[in-house]
């Protein structure tokens, strides 16, 4: 077999590898050819729009800068536009909510918004039901608006409470609303009248210490706590209030002593910002409340605070000023007298004599300093001024009138600041001069602060030198009145003997010839037993008197109530009588016109009413701290041993010393035909006073018909108590009668009262008299006219102590 030899070179299969390249190079020629079509065709199209290529790419770059910036102006505008009415209506809904009825009338149903921030308008039934579940109660509504009657009002409501271990006058003001009427459609037509709670102001009352600041030292011890004390009372300001707004005060009373102080808050209701405010708080010793007046000729008026004690002005005046609060646009500015307002030497001083109580002279000097600048005074000055004209105006009224009291005559002109007047009062009194001492003692230092005051102006006037002095000696003594004395470089030596005299006179240094002659003895008193007589402690009417009791002879102590020393009636205590060093008891015996053996009613009652009366014979007088006693001796009858026992202390009076007022008798029934509209109010008034007292329990309710029926023979007297030429009501309960009462209404056997008791209304139907209190002490015994006085007096039984009661004007009750 032929061997293949091997080829050592093979060639390629060159035409199959030939026609694989021809192949890849059409391929790839197309793709060439494609490209340079595409590549003409770009030139093509390029030149064409070479010429527009500059400008679409200018338009399209401005087009580019401006239009995101207007879109996105025109979204912040909305944004901010949308912001802006969601903040606005955000505090429209805080401080005004009502002002939102509009918006929600546009708005759909569920859209609209609440005004009482989620709360449901309520009736003034259901109001009163949510206070009353919260263990308080609701007050009397005062209306805000002048709308018609068919419309419904906005109005403020009082939410009150029970205070707590309390007897009367027991409801307190805690709280005071605004309610607002609904708007919306929907509460509008309703039959029954509905309304929003937008605001309200929680209360509490002032603290003790201030209520009680404008007193005497003497007179506020032990009260000057920071105890709150109750608001009782509401009222709304209509005449004479600035116009903005409305203007309401709070009021509670304090009994202090004799006084019955008022206090309070003055509260302010913007209708624009719906924002009740307290604007101050005021206290007013003379029981006053504060009031609007025009004091110094401004476009509004000022409010005036009085807090005059006795005869010495006080008047706190306030400013309306506008002040650049959103909430709070106005405020009350006290008018002071601490920082003049002027840089004049002349005004300063002025100031400095009025802040010691020197009004008139302080308004004359003012008065000059105004006319040497033509009138023109800045608007502060001006106000300052008028402050204190308007005490001027006071001080001279009360210096102008004629005072029975010699003492209270020379006050008056002191306090105005004549002391000329005052001196010659002073000089031709020396009977009083006793009485005079006792006024300047406890005086508190207001007198002296004048007269420093006076002697700074000008210190060589010799009637205030010598006014100063006796102050100081009856405030400090002789001692501190020697070392005054001894820096006084411009007194005369006839000033100072004159000071040395009157001193004398002053310090009870008087002879009994300086005293009154004899006049009608004038004496009230209450009397008991004196079974153990210790004659050392008696001043004997005459020395032959031997304090011992004989058979059949009772002695009776009288402590003086009243008398008359033949110019005025002077009552307890009578810490103006200081007894002489030399014959004491004649002393008392002409001031009282008295002289042994004298004689004095004893005036009883026995248990059965009946009233019996013995004369008795005075023996002997006492005075100590204020307190005058008489010693007499009266024989004793078996009627008398038994009287008294369980009835009112006997009366001690001399003849002709009371004047005893029969009033005009009637029955309820006849009362009522007489005094037809104020029958139900005097009804209502007896049987709450019957509860209040605990003799009628509060569950016994009777209809007014058949408490009208238990009425009907109530006996009751008429007669002018409060001098105003006018009848006041008496109605006397006895305790049988109030047992009968009892026994009528309740099952329960009714327990018996202890005494008769008295209620006195007005003409006009309310109560200025009551024995009804709890733990009430005083019985009224009679009625009575005082010689040489045109008024009537109560004579009350006060804790086995007799008393006489007058009524006041200005306090509005009998003191």
């Amino acid at each position: 077999m032929a061997k293949c030899s091997p080829n050592p070179s093979p060639k390629p299969y060159k035409k199959q590898t030939q026609r694989h390249k021809s192949s890849v190079t059409g391929k790839q020629k197309v793709k060439k050819l494609q490209k340079k079509l595409l590549k003409v065709k770009g030139k093509l199209s390029t030149n064409q729009n070479d010429r527009r290529k500059p400008k679409l790419l200018k338009n399209s770059r401005k087009q580019g800068n401006w239009l995101p910036g207007m879109m996105a102006i025109a979204i912040l505008l909305t944004s901010g536009g949308l912001l802006f009415t969601l903040g606005w209506i955000s505090i429209l809904f805080m401080f005004n909510p009502s002002g939102l009825g509009r918006l929600n009338q546009l708005l759909p149903a569920w859209a609209r918004i609440s005004l009482s921030r989620g709360e449901q308008p309520q009736t003034i039934r259901e109001i009163t039901a949510s206070i009353k579940q919260k263990q308080l109660q609701a007050g009397e509504t005062i209306p805000l608006s002048n709308a018609g009657n068919n419309s419904p009002k906005p109005f403020l409501l009082p939410v009150l409470r029970q205070r707590p271990n309390c007897q009367s006058d027991c409801q307190e003001i805690t709280e005071l609303r605004i309610y607002q009427p609904a708007r919306e459609s929907e509460w509008q037509s309703q039959s029954k009248k509905y309304y929003y709670l937008t605001t309200q102001l929680p209360v509490t009352g002032p603290e003790e210490s201030f209520v009680t600041a404008p007193l005497g030292e003497d007179e506020r011890k032990n009260q000057t706590s920071s105890i709150s004390l109750p608001l009782s009372q509401v009222g709304q300001y209509k005449d004479g209030v600035p116009s903005s707004g409305f203007w309401f005060y709070l009021r509670g009373q304090r009994q202090q002593v004799t006084k019955a102080i008022a206090y309070g808050h003055i509260i302010f209701y913007n209708p624009q910002r719906d924002r009740l405010q307290k604007m101050l708080s005021w206290t007013s010793p003379s029981g006053k409340l504060p009031k609007w007046q025009q004091v110094t000729g401004d476009e509004r008026e000022e409010l005036v605070v009085e807090q005059t004690t006795g005869l010495e002005p006080r008047l706190k005046v306030y400013q309306l000023k506008s002040v650049k609060l959103f909430l709070n646009p106005f405020q009350l500015e006290e008018i002071t007298l601490q920082q003049p307002a002027m840089g004049d030497g002349g005004y300063g001083k002025a100031l400095v004599i009025a802040r010691s109580g020197l009004w008139t002279p302080a308004w004359q000097w003012l008065q000059f300093i105004k006319k040497q600048r033509r009138g023109l005074l800045p608007a502060t000055a001006q106000a300052q001024m008028d402050l204190i004209g308007l005490h001027s105006q006071l001080t001279k009224a009360q210096a102008d009138k004629s005072w029975a009291a010699p003492s209270q005559q020379i006050l008056a002109y002191l306090i105005d600041g004549r002391w000329e007047k005052a001196l010659q009062v002073l000089t031709k009194s020396p009977q009083n001069y006793e009485e005079i001492a006792n006024l300047f003692q406890a005086d508190g230092g207001r007198l002296w602060k004048r007269t420093q005051a006076a002697l700074q102006v000008n210190p060589k006037r010799a009637e205030v030198q010598i006014l100063a002095a006796l102050i100081l000696a009856a405030r400090e003594g002789e001692t501190k009145v020697n070392s005054w004395l001894g820096k006084q470089s411009h007194m005369t030596a006839a000033t100072r003997r004159k000071i040395k005299k009157l001193l004398a006179q002053l310090n009870g240094e008087v002879s009994p010839t300086q005293v009154n002659s004899t006049h009608p003895t004038r004496i009230v008193g209450t009397a008991k037993k004196n079974l153990a007589v210790k004659a050392s402690a008696w001043l004997p009417l005459t020395d032959e008197d031997n304090l011992t009791p004989k058979n059949n002879q009772t002695w009776y102590q009288i402590e003086v109530t009243a008398f008359h020393d033949g110019q005025s009636w002077q009552y307890l205590p009578f810490n103006s009588l200081k007894l002489p060093s030399d014959s004491p008891s004649q002393y008392l015996q002409k001031k009282l016109g008295i002289k042994p053996n004298s004689t004095i009613e004893i005036i009883t009652w026995l248990p059965n009413k009946e009233q019996r009366n013995a004369i008795a014979s005075l023996k002997a007088v006492q005075l100590q701290n204020g307190v005058l006693t008489l010693l007499a001796a009266a024989t004793t009858t078996r009627e008398q041993e038994y009287s008294n026992s369980h009835q009112l202390q006997p009366l001690a009076v001399t003849t002709g010393a009371l004047e005893w007022v029969q009033p005009s008798p009637m029955n309820f029934e006849q009362l009522s035909q007489e005094y037809p509209e104020q029958e139900e109010e005097i009804i209502q008034t007896i049987w709450r006073s019957l509860q209040t007292s605990g003799d009628i329990s509060t569950d016994i309710n009777p209809e007014l018909s058949k408490l009208r029926q238990l009425l009907t023979n109530l006996p009751v007297k008429v007669v002018d108590i409060t001098n105003d030429n006018s009848d006041e009501i008496l109605v006397t309960i006895s305790p049988e009668l109030i047992s009968t009462w009892k026994k009528a209404n309740s099952d329960s056997k009714p327990q018996q009262s202890k005494q008769i008791r008295t209620l006195i209304f007005a003409d006009s139907g309310k109560i200025i008299y009551s024995e009804f209190k709890p733990n009430n002490s005083q019985t009224l015994t009679a009625i009575a006219k005082l010689p040489t006085a045109n008024y009537p007096v109560l004579l009350v039984e006060n804790r086995q102590k007799y008393t006489l009661q007058r009524w006041s004007k200005e306090n509005k009750r009998f003191e």
